[in-house]
C-alpha cells in the first residue's frame, strides 16, 4: 500500500504545484505554513477554493474588477471587506454549492487571512466577523440487515443486473462481492480498499494492513464471512496472483488498480438492485458497518478506533442517536420483580 500512496501524493504535489502557480505569488507562504499540519489532498482543495474566491473579486466586485489572480500583493488584503466576504458566500449558495462546501471554502478563507494577520503582513482580519452557515445534520443512510443480504447476492449472481452489466459481471462476481464484504464487515474507507495490495492481506491471522487518513498505518481483523471469500478470491482468476506482495488486490477488467469511482460506480450498480430507493455509496456501507458495529458492542470508543476516527466526537456525531436502542436494551437488563426473595431479605 506504501507504493500507492507514495504515487498518489506525487500527483496531487504535481496538481499542488500547478494550482499554487495560478495564485497570487504570496500564496506559497501560506501552503508553506500548512505543510506540517495538514494533508496534500487538504491542501489541494484549499488551493482551488481560493482561486474561486480570486476570480469571484475579479469578476463580482467593482472594486477588483478586472485584478487578476497574479497581480495581488498581500497588502491587498486589508483592502478586502466583510461584505465582500458575505456576497462571496451569497454567491456560492448559488452555483450548486452545499453547506459543507461553502463551509470548506471559508475555512479556508479564515486560515488564509489568520496566517498573514499573524505574521504581521496585513493590518486586519476580518474573518471572525463573518458568521459560518449553519450546517444541517443529515440522517445517516445506511443498509439494513435484509439490504446488507441482497447486495452481496447480487454481487454474486448479477440476477437483476441489466444485460450490459451482466456482460462482465461473470468474470468480476467475486471480486466485487469481496469488495462489498469487505466494506460491510471491516467499514474501511474507499480509499484505504482501493490502495491495498495482496501483500497486504493475511489469511493465517485474518488480518490486514491498512493506511489511514493521515498516513498511519493500522492491522484490521478480517470477520470469518470475510475470511472465507478472500481465501477464494485470491485463489481465483479474477485477482492478481498471490507471489506479487507489491501488485493491487483490486484490480479492473485491463489489470489496472482499481481507483475511487470505479468504486464507487460498482457500488451504486449492486445498490440500485438491491435499495433502489436509497442513495448508496462506499462511505454508507461503511456507516453501515458502523451502526452494526455500535449496537453490537454499545461503545462508541470501540467504534471509533475500528473506523480510524481521530475524534471520538466525530464518532459520536455519526452514531449517538443510535443509544436510544442501547437504552431501550438496558432498560430490559433489570427487573424489580426477579427475585422476590432478595426484595423480602433486604
Amino acid at each position: 500500500m506504501e507504493k500507492y500512496i507514495e504515487e498518489r501524493n506525487r500527483k496531487t504535489f504535481e496538481l499542488l504545484d500547478r494550482a499554487k502557480a495560478e495564485l497570487p505569488p504570496f500564496a506559497s507562504r501560506f501552503f508553506l505554513g500548512l505543510s506540517q499540519t495538514t494533508q496534500p489532498l487538504t491542501r489541494l482543495g484549499y488551493a482551488y477554493d481560493l482561486k474561486v474566491f480570486f476570480d469571484f473579486l475579479s469578476v463580482e466586485v467593482e472594486e477588483f474588477a478586472g485584478k487578476k489572480r497574479v497581480d495581488w500583493r498581500v497588502t491587498d488584503l486589508d483592502t478586502v471587506e466583510v461584505l465582500h466576504i458575505e456576497l462571496f458566500v451569497d454567491w456560492l449558495s448559488t452555483r450548486q454549492n452545499n453547506e459543507r462546501a461553502r463551509m470548506r471554502k471559508l475555512s479556508c478563507l479564515r486560515s488564509f487571512f489568520a496566517y498573514y494577520f499573524k505574521k504581521g503582513e496585513i493590518q486586519k482580519n476580518i474573518m471572525p466577523n463573518i458568521d459560518l452557515p449553519k450546517l444541517y445534520e443529515k440522517s445517516i443512510v445506511r443498509l439494513d440487515q435484509g439490504e446488507v443480504k441482497k447486495i452481496i447476492a447480487e454481487a454474486s449472481d448479477g440476477e437483476g443486473l441489466t444485460p450490459g452489466q451482466k456482460r462482465f459481471h461473470g468474470k468480476l462476481s467475486m471480486r466485487d462481492t469481496v469488495i462489498l464484504t469487505f466494506f460491510l464487515s471491516t467499514g474501511v474507507r474507499v480509499s484505504e480498499l482501493v490502495g491495498l495490495n495482496v501483500g497486504d492481506i493475511d489469511l493465517k491471522t485474518a488480518s490486514f494492513k491498512i493506511t489511514r487518513k493521515g498516513g498511519n498505518e493500522s492491522v484490521l481483523y478480517m470477520s470469518d464471512e470475510l475470511s472465507e471469500v478472500m481465501a477464494q478470491y485470491l485463489c481465483s482468476d479474477e485477482a492478481t496472483p498471490l507471489p506479487d506482495r507489491d501488485s493491487p488486490l483490486f484490480v479492473g477488467i485491463r489489470g489496472e488498480r482499481l481507483g475511487v469511482r470505479a468504486v464507487q460506480n460498482l457500488v451504486k450498480k449492486y445498490a440500485g438492485v438491491a435499495s433502489p430507493l436509497k442513495k448508496i455509496s462506499p462511505h454508507k456501507l461503511r456507516s453501515t458497518y458502523g451502526t452494526n458495529l455500535y449496537r453490537a458492542t454499545g461503545d462508541i470508543y470501540v467504534v471509533a478506533d475500528v473506523l480510524g476516527h481521530r475524534d471520538v466526537n466525530t464518532t459520536k456525531k455519526h452514531y449517538a442517536a443510535l443509544s436510544d436502542d442501547i437504552r431501550k436494551q438496558a432498560a430490559k437488563k433489570v427487573s424489580l420483580f426477579d427475585n422476590p426473595s432478595d426484595s423480602e431479605n433486604a
